[in-house]
């Protein structure tokens, strides 16, 4: 009797495991809400870390190997990874996480883009003719897609579909909250004029108010030289700003020369889960880009 369940227990065990769902992220926030969504459930890795500039990465092999055996491929899409994706999904071999597929799902699908201008011309820079694609640096987007991600999850789990519904449910009602109590903690930051290394900022911007007025880039994705630099610290003296806002994984040196000579702060945001200490999860991004901002105010 002792052997007999011994032996079931091993089994429902190794159908767990066999069940959970394989799960490969193109960026941290989306590996990040992934877990929210399934906890047990799923193996989720990102293909990208916090430090990686996501319009840039190397389809490697051992990248590879992790989308040939994915059940769901959770990206942003708009575009973000036109550089790497592509070439990842052919050379996997798998049908599953194909565009068009149930196991390929486009955070930027489920929600309104900002800066759409329809045209594709590389010759401006790092365009995303559909809109902007970082979708992630407003949370009210995260609900959104939440929601959508956890109807994917039970077309492709059908028989866990209650979890999903119920992850979803609790992560609503503290990102809800916690989105509140945010924007209560941000009051201050409205009309704050800044300047931006990138389109990174857009949707941050948007729903905190800020006012971006200039951008370290002469154009989208083009590293600023010294004399677009020089050219942007003379436009400030009739435009002025107070903070110089770059992802972790930018460079910091134009910032920091920008900083320097204009005597404004230049400021490193954790843009995504993983880019500071305290960014651990989704919560921990929000607070901390929210605590950081109000701190170089001071």
């Amino acid at each position: 009797m002792f052997i007999r369940f011994i032996f079931l227990t091993l089994l429902l065990t190794a159908n767990t495991a066999n069940a959970a769902l394989n799960v490969l992220a193109c960026e941290p926030e989306w590996a990040s809400l992934t877990q929210e969504l399934t906890g047990d459930l799923a193996r989720v890795t990102s293909a990208t870390t916090a430090r990686q500039d996501p319009h840039h990465i190397e389809a490697r092999p051992s990248l590879i190997a992790r989308a040939r055996n994915a059940d769901l491929l959770v990206c942003t899409g708009a575009e973000l990874e036109i550089g790497w994706l592509p070439l990842l999904q052919r050379e996997s071999g798998n049908a599953r996480i194909q565009p068009g597929r149930a196991g390929y799902f486009a955070a930027a699908d489920q929600v309104r883009l900002l800066e759409k201008s329809g045209v594709s011309d590389r010759a401006q820079g790092d365009v995303h003719p559909g809109g902007n694609p970082h979708v992630h640096a407003d949370p009210r987007n995260l609900l959104k897609v939440a929601s959508a991600l956890a109807q994917r999850l039970t077309e492709l789990d059908a028989a866990n579909a209650a979890v999903y519904a119920a992850r979803n449910q609790d992560f609503q009602k503290r990102m809800a909250a916690a989105i509140a109590r945010w924007e209560k903690e941000a009051v201050g930051l409205r009309g704050v004029p800044v300047v931006v290394q990138h389109k990174s900022w857009s949707y941050l911007a948007g729903w905190l108010g800020l006012k971006v007025v200039a951008d370290l880039e002469p154009k989208p994705g083009i590293e600023p030289s010294v004399s677009s630099l020089a050219s942007l610290l003379d436009r400030l003296k009739s435009q002025p700003a107070k903070l110089i806002l770059r992802t972790a994984y930018h460079s910091p040196k134009p910032s920091e020369w920008l900083s320097e000579r204009a005597g404004i702060p230049a400021l490193e945001l954790p843009y995504t889960v993983g880019g500071s200490a305290a960014a651990k999860d989704l919560f921990g991004l929000f607070d901390d880009t929210l605590a950081k901002l109000k701190g170089a105010l001071k």
